[in-house]
């Protein structure tokens, strides 16, 4: 197996208040979420979906405390039974002054 480091090019991602988490690593979730929260706070999309999945709910609960320390995010509420019931999350952002 090759040791040597081969750099990933950034992937972009489309801001359009719907993020889905299943191509992104746990580990990406701390810098991942707040960044879109601010992309789409900034293109005044206040109202965001974050799709994490239903699994066994350890997204979700790091998903919720991401949430929980942004001091953009005006609420969060799981989404609808038609928008994706407790595999997703709705965000309400504050709104721009």
């Amino acid at each position: 197996m090759n040791d040597e480091y081969i750099p990933i090019e950034p992937v972009p991602l489309e801001i359009n208040g719907i993020l889905d988490l299943h191509p992104f690593s746990p580990k990406d979730l701390k810098h991942l979420i707040p960044d879109y929260l601010e992309e789409c706070q900034d293109r005044k999309i206040y109202h965001v979906r974050i799709i994490h999945g239903k699994g066994k709910g350890n997204i979700r609960r790091s998903v919720h405390a991401l949430l929980d320390r942004n001091s953009l995010v005006a609420g969060y509420r799981p989404a609808e039974l038609f928008n994706g019931s407790w595999g997703a999350t709705i965000v309400e952002l504050k709104r721009g002054e």
